[in-house]
């Protein structure tokens, strides 16, 4: 071992305080990168393990072979196929038996009145099938359905739902049917697949509350002889199998199934998770910088001896390199087991909260472990290099030096790159949001808006500073003014040591203005586009929910308090070889409910093969007034439709609109998604509204909304997905708070000769404590007030981004108390980051510290 090894190693074993907040640092971003790599590894192999036991008596699934997929939807709608064909499939040579699954939405209604299930994932109906083997599902208590009316419910479902054995309650299928539970099952030895809910039917009630007519299903469940393979059996149906239908082996059933849910969850949220860990090892990186970056200046009379005494550069810089090696080395081990035990404990805290997460055990990969250890040291060894070069261009005459302490300051060439790279950035990102908006224009500038404040915060600190510092001298006199000198006295150590806690807040500030401009969009449409005075919904999103009863709007339309009642139902279909989406409704109604814009046609004469299209679906189509749209639904037929109407709007009523009567040949399941209720002059709204909900009622008693309540409860997902990333964020937070605790620690350190003068002078233990918080105060007020301008430039940039960049009108909305609260915690969290130092300062010994060199 060579001699600035044994230096460096000795040095941390002598001073291991200093580099205290360092390995906290790395420890914390390890850990949240590695126990997201596990988690989402352990969720993939579950959810494998789940739909394998659940299908392993499934050899083969015979389906339609076309599916129609609409933008934005990762999986699409297939035709579905004759229960006829299960008769001529067991006729076929190896299989052992066939059955038809037929599948639907069906949402149960559990023992308090409220729908179950339906925040995202599926709520699901179908028939119970009575083979074992093909049955995904396996009975836990009770029997299967025999009778109508009787239904099988997953257990899970139930317990959530408060419902037992012989309980009837209502399943909406979306027209709502009275049911009695007479089993509870479990799939692949779970009580459920994740937050799924699922209630098995006898057929008869399948094929008629869940299909557009009897002899119809989703698809047909094959078992094989013993010693026939699952591709064999694919192989010997396919020649049987009528144009249109295919057959796919049960392993490739279920890994479709594993990778949509990979698609719709899996990999989003795990990306959500390596996202946020970036952001906290960026903040780790300002951390870790600092801190070596002040050692080395208290170091610096050392290194020169070392240089008087012969030691090359190299052998300085080394050192210190060595130095960060073994942090960096046994922070990331440390963390790669902390992040073992956060999955482990998210495994077991997400069932306990209702989020899916199949029991299983941990999965840990190669990649798991070996990319947060790289990860790691290269962003601990990183964030050291610069300091370790600086410690080897110590000149030996610096050894005459009598003070340590860093005080450089802002030079002029970095506030002139900084000013540059500012100007290239809002070039850059007004290029990108105004003329043409580009999200990669946009997010390059935001980019380097973000290096020009880190660039340029030296420069701007000592202003700043001297600004939020301004009402100290007057509010706690000397105490006050001292605490405003010692952040001023080295303004490169207090912009680094706030940028970490200015890049926390600045990522919070960016959703939070983002979540709020998406709550003021959706009012904005709301507001703009609907004219009723209440709307009837369920209150879902994602996948879940089962939508409303066509029936619905047709009974609320017989009061005498509604002038009008029209349900918007929805319906997808390829035109000209792409797949949309599509409105069904009565277009008359439509238009006198919401506000379409400007329409040129009749949407009176639509009928059942005419049209509507927004005018700028029309031009991306290459569509005009009377043109012909071919549209090819899911039963596989194709029919010219008229274009009879364009209009303006598109928000709510969608790009596409056709009528019922034209939806019924080629319907399956049937369901409103919204109810614009219009009432009569002279009825008021909460009058209107209590007739609304006694109709309602009969319907599974779906939510009847003003306005406002449903413009607020359209957003309600925003306000879900905010509190996921204050939590996520609240790691970062953390990490910079650890980053000044230790600034101020090692300040503390440099300045102790200081201290003990100011104490023999006359400043009390309580005074010190005070100047050394509000000092603390200060560098977290010049954070987060950076943090907060730039996080609302960030959020306007991502608003008008994404308003070019799709058919919706966004609007920026600033929200003035959420931001205040981001402040007030910024700084709260500073006062708190210097309590520890402080209380270390008050501590000295006054005649040891006028004695230290």
């Amino acid at each position: 071992m060579n001699a600035s090894v044994r230096l460096s190693l000795a040095s941390l074993r002598a001073h291991r305080r200093r580099f205290a907040g360092t390995f906290l640092a790395v420890f914390l971003g390890v850990a949240f990168l590695a126990g997201t790599l596990v988690m989402g590894d352990t969720l993939r192999a579950s959810f494998d393990s789940l739909f394998g036991n659940a299908t392993s008596g499934t050899d083969a699934v015979v389906r339609s072979a076309d599916a129609i997929t609409t933008p934005g939807e990762a999986q699409g709608v297939r035709q579905p196929v004759d229960t006829a064909l299960v008769r001529k499939l067991e006729a076929v040579p190896g299989v052992a038996a066939a059955a038809p699954n037929i599948q639907g939405a069906g949402q149960l209604v559990g023992a308090n009145g409220k729908p179950i299930g339906g925040q995202g994932p599926p709520t699901v109906a179908g028939n119970w099938i009575t083979d074992p083997e093909l049955n995904p599902y396996r009975l836990a208590e009770g029997r299967a359905p025999r009778a109508p009316g009787e239904v099988v419910v997953n257990r899970g479902a139930a317990d959530k739902g408060g419902l037992h054995l012989g309980d009837t309650t209502t399943l909406r299928t979306p027209d709502p049917v009275q049911v009695t539970i007479v089993g509870l099952a479990t799939f692949g030895g779970e009580d459920g697949m994740a937050q799924v809910t699922f209630t098995g039917m006898t057929r008869s009630d399948a094929e008629k509350y869940l299909t557009a007519r009897p002899g119809e299903a989703a698809s047909i469940q094959v078992r094989a002889d013993p010693g026939v393979s699952q591709r064999d059996l694919v192989g010997r149906l396919t020649p049987v199998l009528p144009k249109g239908v295919e057959a796919i082996t049960g392993q490739e059933s279920a890994q479709e199934n594993t990778d949509a849910i990979s698609a719709r969850f899996l990999s989003v949220f795990t990306t959500l998770l390596l996202v946020f860990s970036g952001v906290a090892l960026l903040v780790a990186t300002f951390s870790i910088h600092n801190t070596f970056a002040i050692v080395v200046a208290q170091r610096t009379r050392e290194n020169a001896l070392l240089r008087a005494l012969g030691a090359a550069r190299r052998q300085v810089t080394a050192s210190t390199l060595v130095e960060a090696t073994a942090v960096a080395v046994t922070a990331s081990a440390a963390g790669l087991a902390g992040g073992i035990g956060i999955a482990a404990g998210l495994q077991a805290l997400f069932p306990a909260i209702g989020f899916p997460f199949p029991d299983g055990n941990l999965v840990i990969g190669a990649l798991s472990l070996l990319l947060p250890l790289a990860v790691g040291i290269v962003v601990c060894v990183a964030s050291a290099l610069m300091p370790a070069v600086r410690a080897g261009r110590t000149a030996p005459l610096a050894a005459l030096r009598e003070t340590s302490v860093d005080t450089s300051g802002a030079s002029r060439a970095r506030a002139v790159t900084g000013a540059g790279l500012l100007a290239l950035a809002v070039s850059l990102t007004l290029t990108g949001v105004l003329p043409s908006p580009s999200l990669w224009l946009a997010g390059g500038g935001a980019a380097l808006a973000l290096a020009a404040f880190v660039v340029l915060g030296p420069v701007a600190s000592t202003a700043a500073v001297r600004l939020l510092g301004a009402p100290l001298d007057r509010l706690r006199g000397v105490t006050g003014g001292l605490a405003r000198r010692n952040a001023l006295r080295s303004p490169k150590r207090t912009a680094a040591t706030a940028s970490a806690l200015m890049i926390g807040v600045a990522v919070v500030s960016l959703f939070t203005v983002f979540g709020a401009s998406l709550k003021a969009t959706m009012d904005q449409t709301v507001s703009r586009s609907f004219a009723g005075d209440v709307a009837v919904s369920t209150p879902s999103f994602g996948a879940g929910g089962s939508g409303l009863s066509p029936a619905l709007a047709p009974a609320i339309q017989r009061l005498p308090d509604v002038e009008t009642a029209v349900g918007l139902g929805r319906g997808v279909a390829e035109v000209d070889g792409r797949g949309r989406a599509l409105t069904v409704t009565d277009p008359a109604a439509l238009a006198r409910t919401f506000d379409l814009g400007e329409v040129r046609g009749d949407l009176r004469t639509l009928g059942t093969d005419g049209i509507a299209i927004t005018r700028k679906e029309a031009d991306r189509q290459d569509l005009t007034l009377g043109a012909t749209a071919r549209l090819t639904f899911t039963d596989g037929s194709t029919k010219p439709f008229t274009v009879r109407a364009l209009y303006g709007e598109s928000e709510l009523a969608g790009d596409y609109v056709i009528t019922r009567a034209a939806w019924a040949p080629h319907r399956t399941q049937d369901a409103d998604t919204l109810v614009a209720v219009t009432f009569k002059d002279g009825v008021s709204t909460a009058d209107g509204r209590t007739a609304v909900e006694k109709v309602a009622a009969h319907y599974g008693n779906p939510d009847v909304q003003t306005r406002s309540e449903y413009a607020q409860s359209s957003a309600g997902g925003i306000d879900m997905m905010l509190t996921l990333v204050y939590a996520l964020l609240a790691l970062a937070v953390v990490i910079a708070l650890l980053g000044i605790a230790n600034t101020l620690t090692l300040a503390v350190h440099e300045r102790t000769r200081e201290l003990g003068l100011l104490r023999a002078v006359g400043q009390t233990r309580a005074q010190l404590r005070a100047m050394v918080r509000w000092e603390s105060v200060l560098v977290a007020a010049f954070g987060t007030a950076g943090g907060l301008g730039l996080g609302a430039f960030l959020g306007w940039v991502l608003v008008k981004a994404s308003d070019g960049a799709s058919d919706s009108a966004f609007a920026f909305a600033l929200p003035p108390a959420r931001l205040a609260v981001v402040a007030l915690v910024g700084l709260t969290a500073g006062a708190l980051a210097g309590l520890r130092p402080a209380r270390r300062a008050a501590r000295m010994d006054v005649l040891r510290a006028i004695a230290t060199e």
